[in-house]
């Protein structure tokens, strides 16, 4: 990952922190258990393949920076939902401030 794609995906990641933050635990679960269809799979890793080759046509490179776009938003929704998930499976315990 470039310098310019982690400092995008950090600024998403804080962009979504809502998000995250307002998740309902079924949804988080949802989130995280998402894949890709077979179909779109397979499209991902024939753009994959052919631009390791250095063989993407611009049309095949701008679809496969989209898909990329795409997973990297997934991929932080699904960090998010992860960290309610577990959240829900180890609550915080119910400390009372010194009086």
């Amino acid at each position: 990952m470039s310098v310019d794609q982690a400092r995008s995906t950090e600024i998403l990641s804080k962009l979504l922190d809502p998000v995250g933050r307002m998740m309902p635990t079924e949804f988080a679960r949802s989130i995280v258990d998402l894949r890709a269809s077979p179909e779109v799979q397979a499209r991902v890793d024939e753009l994959a393949d052919k631009c390791n080759e250095g063989a993407l046509t611009p049309e095949e490179r701008a679809e496969y920076d989209a898909y990329v776009d795409a997973i990297d938003v997934v991929s932080i929704l699904q960090a998010k939902a992860r960290n309610v998930h577990a959240s829900d499976e180890f609550p915080m315990p119910n400390i009372r401030p010194p009086r």
